[in-house]
């Protein structure tokens, strides 16, 4: 099948729900603008990811946060979004991507209100906690409307922007966080980092009604709700000790729950296997596709490898080689705009080399990780940041390569029918590759350093991150050979 030109009305196999808002613009600027939006929606919910963790300090002190209110911050976004992803995903399926879409938006938007008006710990969690259930309800929406709407080299050239948008938000949110908070706008201090998300939303929301295509399967069945409730719980029971058993040095009750949580997961599965003819939660039939089976394990990989990395490099920086977090912030500058730059040449690729660009993404970023082990290991607490540039922008560049187009491919046979459940699951595996890779630097980083501040040890101990993060580069390679060889056109 030709691929439609981006300035004509996007194509969809499945039909509309009845009652809905009006449909896109059959214009060039109404297809970018719908892409615009969805890529919009998909960066407040990065942002919103990354932006409070330079705030932290200043939201202590004005609401007199303690501890465990500062880590719910985070945690309380995060495993919401962890826990409903496949929901929202199904949700968009059966009553309207678009319109799953726009109700997570006007909750997002309103939870993000509430975020900044907030005056105590509690109602700022417990706002955070509403936000990561809008952004379930979101972002299984952006994956599965791309992949229902645009086709050829269009639909890789939106899949390439949807990674430059997520290496992008690397980049703006910690940076965004700290300028907002500095310039104390109005004497609001932090507020402006979740106020600015409301006139976004709103945006998001008016042209999204006008711009975005509404797309649905053609019968609406109803919602699994036991299937909903065992996957949230097999999920909740599986994340949150892994988020945080390290921080509790691994009491008992963290494997008693990742026990629970595999036993309810096997519940679900059985469940979903006798509800595979009568609208089940999650296709089963989806898994049978090996280019959906091996990039989800790769996207797995991809988030364990992001829960790992991030977390012990900014360690070995700061207390292994002494920087300030002024510093330490500009390295992660220099990663992001590699996965920027990375990001841009895939967008740019069309999709002409099917697996080919990701695989090339993870050899270099691997390469590239090795050449930093060795640089560490030779620098030791000389290492500089300029020093340290090649290899860091070369790792970025890989990774970036990876990101759009991975999405692309472990997406691209999924029936339409099944794009929100299969965007959802899509989602779902980077969050708990985020947990799983977490928990692992309990094994592999703090098993060496035992929590000291002792610059020797944080070296040595991240020189053997490094070479975790290049085998599981190459584990990523190794499980893209699952990827579709060809693109349609090029199989011709």
């Amino acid at each position: 099948m030709p691929s439609p030109a981006l300035d004509n009305e996007p194509q969809h196999t499945t039909q509309p729900p009845a009652h809905t808002p009006p449909g896109p613009s059959k214009t060039a600027l109404g297809a970018w603008i719908a892409l615009l939006v969805l890529l919009g929606a998909e960066l407040m919910d990065m942002l919103d990811q990354s932006v409070v963790l330079t705030a932290l300090p200043a939201i202590q002190e004005s609401t007199g946060a303690g501890p465990a209110a500062v880590q719910w911050l985070t945690t309380g976004y995060s495993l919401p979004v962890a826990v409903g992803l496949v929901t929202g995903g199904r949700l968009g399926d059966l009553y309207g991507r678009r319109r799953m879409l726009l109700v997570g938006t006007i909750v997002f938007t309103a939870a993000s209100l509430l975020c900044g008006l907030a005056t105590g710990p509690g109602v700022l969690v417990g706002a955070r906690m509403l936000q990561g259930v809008a952004v379930a309800l979101m972002i299984p929406q952006v994956l599965a409307t791309l992949h229902v709407t645009f086709e050829g080299q269009n639909r890789s050239k939106a899949f390439g922007l949807y990674g430059a948008v997520l290496s992008l938000a690397n980049v703006l949110g910690p940076v965004l966080g700290g300028l907002l908070t500095e310039a104390d706008l109005f004497g609001l201090s932090w507020r402006p980092i979740f106020l600015v998300n409301v006139p976004v939303g709103l945006v998001v929301l008016l042209l999204g009604r006008r711009f975005v295509p509404e797309s649905t399967v053609k019968k609406a069945d109803r919602l699994d709700l036991t299937g909903m409730l065992l996957s949230a719980l097999a999920i909740v029971l599986i994340v949150f000790p892994l988020s945080e058993g390290h921080l509790h040095h691994w009491p008992l009750w963290c494997f008693v729950m990742l026990a629970t949580g595999l036993l309810a997961l096997g519940a679900f599965l059985r469940h979903q296997q006798r509800k595979q003819n009568n609208a089940p939660l999650v296709p089963l039939s989806l898994f049978r596709g090996r280019q959906f089976s091996g990039g989800t394990v790769a996207q797995l990989i991809h988030g364990l490898l992001c829960g790992l990395f991030f977390m012990t490099w900014t360690l070995y920086l700061q207390r292994g080689l002494g920087m300030s977090p002024f510093h330490a912030a500009l390295a992660f500058v220099l990663l992001s705009l590699g996965e920027l730059a990375g990001a841009t040449l895939a967008a740019k690729s069309g999709g002409r080399f099917a697996r080919r660009l990701p695989q090339a993404g993870a050899l270099i970023a691997a390469a590239s990780t090795a050449a930093y082990g060795l640089q560490a290991a030779e620098g030791q607490a000389d290492l500089t940041l300029l020093a340290m540039t090649a290899p860091v922008v070369l790792t970025g560049f890989g990774l970036g390569m990876v990101s759009g187009p991975l999405a692309d491919l472990s997406l691209a046979r999924v029936p339409h029918e099944n794009a929100g459940a299969a965007s959802g699951l899509f989602n779902t595996a980077i969050h708990l590759g985020i947990a799983l890779g977490t928990a692992l630097t309990a094994l592999v980083f703090f098993a060496t350093t035992g929590g000291s501040p002792d610059a020797g040890l944080n070296r040595d101990a991240f020189i053997i991150v490094l070479w975790w993060a290049g085998s599981l580069l190459t584990l990523m390679w190794a499980l893209m050979f699952f990827l579709p060889k060809h693109t349609k056109k090029q199989a011709g």
